[in-house]
């Protein structure tokens, strides 16, 4: 009997195609993982190689996997990583799983897990239950990863040791106290032309409130990134640079404005994070015009348990 999927398509996120690309541009990243964070038994310094996603050895129009992963030399391959990228619960996806999992078996004889990237709780334990199928003696088992799975890296040289980790962890617990940090320093430990992607991928990964902390560590480097609001944040920087000699009025005029932008997104933060913020608090927020103070503010508003400790 055939398997029924969704009748309706889903277009890709933008979480789902980083996560996907993340792997894909670092396919050790899967071994990585399967090791440190599933607990599974793999040799360390597998090569590791890109597969095309159609394994299958037939025509279907169902069996095309996120990223498939060959580890091992490619004469003699030991191990085999299928990666999803799950934000949401499907019955369907999770006999997907199985049939991949089969699939791919069949084609390299080798033991293979299929890792699904989940990026909260409820998402990645839903998919770490077996999968019993009508295959006797064959029940799936998925190794599924979310935020209790994935550490929070506060050191920039482990974050620079695996760069897509890193990425994954600063999309899950960018919020946490000197995650984000630990995540810009890294990158600016690697060769120029390699931290921008990384930067990328974790943007899109990230809730708006982590997005904002990445945006305020970044404008204080040097290296190109590409987000929109990276974009016009290093073109706005550059041109307030250029305008220097400019009228003193309109040098004012945008400085008002950013002070109105840095007061928004604290109110964002806090509003993301959900804390209680009074009228009071609003008031003092917005009315603020000391740029360096709201910066400040921005970046403990990531880390407070209560407003009234942005001010103290």
């Amino acid at each position: 009997m055939s398997l029924v999927l969704d009748s309706v398509p889903r277009m890709p996120s933008p979480w789902h195609d980083a996560v996907t690309q993340l792997f894909r541009d670092e396919p050790r990243l899967a071994v990585t993982i399967l090791r440190e964070c599933a607990g599974l038994d793999l040799p360390a310094g597998l090569p590791a190689r890109l597969e095309p996603p159609t394994f299958n050895d037939r025509p279907s129009s169902d069996f095309q996997a996120d990223t498939v992963i060959v580890d091992g030399p490619p004469h003699d391959p030991v191990h085999g990583t299928i990666v999803e990228a799950q934000q949401g619960k499907s019955d369907d996806k999770r006999q997907q799983l199985a049939r991949y999992a089969a699939a791919f078996w069949l084609l390299i004889r080798r033991p293979v897990d299929v890792l699904v990237v989940c990026p909260d709780h409820a998402t990645a334990d839903w998919y770490a239950e077996p999968v019993p199928t009508s295959l006797r003696g064959y029940t799936f088992h998925p190794r599924a990863i979310g935020p209790a799975q994935v550490p929070a890296i506060t050191n920039p040289q482990q974050g620079a040791s695996s760069p897509g980790l890193g990425a994954l962890s600063v999309a899950m617990h960018g919020q946490a106290s000197g995650v984000a940090e630990a995540f810009v320093a890294g990158l600016a430990l690697l060769p120029p032309e390699d931290g921008p992607p990384y930067y990328e991928n974790a943007y899109s990964m990230s809730s708006a409130a982590i997005r904002h902390i990445l945006e305020e560590l970044v404008s204080a480097t040097a290296w190109p990134v590409h987000s929109p609001f990276a974009k016009e944040h290093f073109g706005r920087g550059k041109a307030e640079g250029k305008a220097e000699g400019k009228a003193e009025g309109k040098a004012e005029g945008k400085a008002e404005g950013k002070a109105e932008g840095e007061a928004e997104a604290i109110l964002l933060v806090l509003d993301a994070r959900g804390l209680e913020v009074t009228a009071e608090d609003r008031a003092r927020i917005t009315s603020c015009t000391d740029l360096k103070q709201l910066m400040t503010w921005v970046k403990r508003a990531a880390t407070i348990s209560a407003t009234i400790e942005l001010f103290t």
